[in-house]
């Protein structure tokens, strides 16, 4: 490859609207261009970080037994209904008509199309168990795409399904698709977390999810320190807490004019604000709730919805707070509501005695309160996102990082292929819904994940497996020498011969501006061809996380890149 035969396009400008680094770099290295809101152009320099990553995906999916497919991006609406999700997906689900008026949806994810597939082409248990990969587009209409290629409307996926008759069997997939993956960003050169996950919109028991260590991640990661737990904040779960303690003190009304906050109640009653409790006003379809959490602790929303008749909760109005405890926000507890409540304790509070809530009446709240003496015991679930430093269920202390999810492993079930009517003969004959496992990755995402993991003030900092070129030879030929020449040349095919992904910079710019696209664009190896060099019969190499070159001879050079 020869880059005055390339279209290579840097700048050092960037658009005011890029805020991640992975955006602004891949703008300047001409990696992507705009096309509208959450769409991008491909240049033929991103293509490549891109293909490589598809390859390398593509090939560990093969090993691991799964086969290839393509299923259509335009998919219609009688698929999406039988699974409820044409409507339950939301706004992110792009949909269309054609010239006959049919509607259509621009496929978000594949579980509908590919469980329509398996039901026509599977009919016995011999067939199984399956696994099916695409890599395909994906379109989902986000309502604020950001951050470049990392939240795009339209981005470039793998995604797989497997088909079993026995749930044995899934498990037994579902962990060889984990090894793969495993597999598949250890060869990518990345530092990546696996962790326990909530299944989303996606739906399904088991889930882990893979997330590239960066601290630009939106994602927070808990890990422990005795043991390889991690789990993403949505699942993490901290270990049990203390058995509650005995009663110490009498329940008493103590005046809190202005105070609304659990952090303010403290500071005026000089305790801690673990000591407080903070109380969620809640409305669902049956009724009120009370969701009850410790005043340094914040309510995970995911855990809620998972709480019985919880799923489709909201906030409750002021209008039906006054309604059911009798009082404006800011002064609620379970203590004596005007009506009869429903009581959700996060495992903390049901744990914590002699603690500070709401009176239910404006300027005043309850210390010394306790449970079964003052107020009923309560339904008690998981409810609040884990702290740094809470203590872990193998002992060890929590930890939380920063991460961006590239790829996520479900075990689905029988949920789609039920509602689809997937079925095939068992070993007796008779109908059996197939249980289903899903497998994604997020192929483009995975390119800006590495540069958010990877990249200096300079540019990029390509592992060796995703770099557009492994190694670029830089030919400096002001006067034009073809001695010059004809070494860059014959150093660029023995490189090639050798295995190396190598390019030829013939451009003919100035040294500076030369090495400085290379260190924009992340090239792991640069190698210098001069006519100062050739006298001295030397190379001037200089690895892309160098802080400076070096000279080397041919023989020595060769064993460097070529090992």
């Amino acid at each position: 490859m020869r880059l005055s035969k390339f279209h290579l396009h840097t700048t050092k400008e960037t658009p005011s609207d890029a805020e991640l680094t992975s955006h602004r770099l891949m703008l300047r290295a001409g990696m992507i261009r705009k096309l509208a809101s959450g769409l991008y152009t491909w240049s033929p320099l991103g293509l490549r970080v891109l293909r490589k990553v598809e390859r390398i995906v593509r090939e560990e999916m093969d090993a691991a037994g799964a086969v290839e497919l393509q299923i259509p991006t335009i998919q219609p609406r009688e698929l999406w209904d039988a699974t409820g999700r044409w409507e339950k997906f939301g706004g992110q689900l792009l949909k269309i008509k054609d010239r006959k008026e049919q509607e259509f949806c621009y496929s978000p994810t594949a579980e509908e199309a590919v469980t329509e597939f398996a039901r026509q082409e599977l009919s016995s248990y011999k067939q199984l168990p399956v696994n099916f990969y695409q890599v395909q587009t994906k379109f989902r209409d986000e309502i604020r795409p950001r951050f470049g290629v990392m939240r795009a409307r339209e981005f470039l996926m793998k995604d797989a399904y497997s088909f079993h008759l026995h749930d044995a069997d899934l498990v037994r997939e579902y962990e060889n698709m984990k090894a793969a993956y495993n597999r598949i960003f250890t060869r990518l050169g990345l530092e990546f977390r696996m962790v326990q996950a909530d299944s989303g919109a996606i739906g399904g028991d088991a889930s882990q999810e893979f997330h590239v260590i960066a601290d630009s991640g939106e994602d927070a990661l808990v890990f422990s320190t005795g043991s390889d737990y991690a789990a993403n904040m949505e699942a993490a779960i901290a270990a049990d807490p203390a058995p509650r303690p005995a009663a110490a003190e009498a329940m008493r009304r103590v005046e809190t004019p202005t105070q609304k906050t659990c952090a303010d109640v403290a500071a005026l009653l000089g305790i801690p604000l673990q000591r407080t409790v903070k109380s969620v006003a809640l409305m669902t379809d049956e009724g009120f709730v009370l969701a009850l959490v410790r005043g340094d602790h914040e309510v995970n929303e995911i855990k809620l919805a998972k709480v019985p008749g919880l799923a489709e909760h909201r906030l409750a109005s002021e209008a039906e707070i006054a309604d059911y405890l009798g009082c404006a926000p800011g002064f609620l507890g379970p203590v004596a509501p005007a009506r009869v409540v429903r009581v959700v304790a996060d495992r903390e509070v049901a744990a914590m005695a002699d603690f500070v809530v709401g009176a239910n009446e404006a300027g005043f709240h309850l210390a010394g309160v306790n449970w079964g003496r003052d107020v009923a015991e309560p339904e008690v679930a998981d409810l609040r996102n884990v702290l740094e430093g809470d203590r872990a269920h193998d002992g060890g202390e929590l930890k939380i990082a920063r991460g961006i999810e590239v790829g996520h492993v479900f075990q689905l079930g029988r949920t789609y292929a039920a509602a689809l009517n997937a079925t095939v003969l068992d070993e007796n004959g008779k109908a059996a819904v197939m249980s289903m496992g899903c497998y994604g990755i997020g192929i483009s995402r995975i390119v800006a994940a590495a540069i958010e993991q990877n990249h200096d003030e300079a540019g990029i900092i390509w592992p060796d497996a995703m770099a557009p070129w492994q190694v670029v030879v830089c030919v400096i030929n002001p006067k034009g020498d073809e001695a010059v020449n004809a070494a860059a040349a014959e150093l660029l095919d023995t490189l090639r011969a050798g295995g190396l992904d190598a390019a030829l910079d013939d451009r003919g710019l100035r040294p500076g501006a030369m090495f400085a696209d290379m260190e924009l664009i992340g090239v792991p190896h640069r190698v210098v061809v001069s006519e100062r060099g050739l006298t001295a019969g030397t190379f001037e190499y200089r690895a892309r996380t160098a802080s400076e070159a070096e000279s080397l001879d041919r023989d020595t050079l060769l064993r460097k890149l070529l090992g």
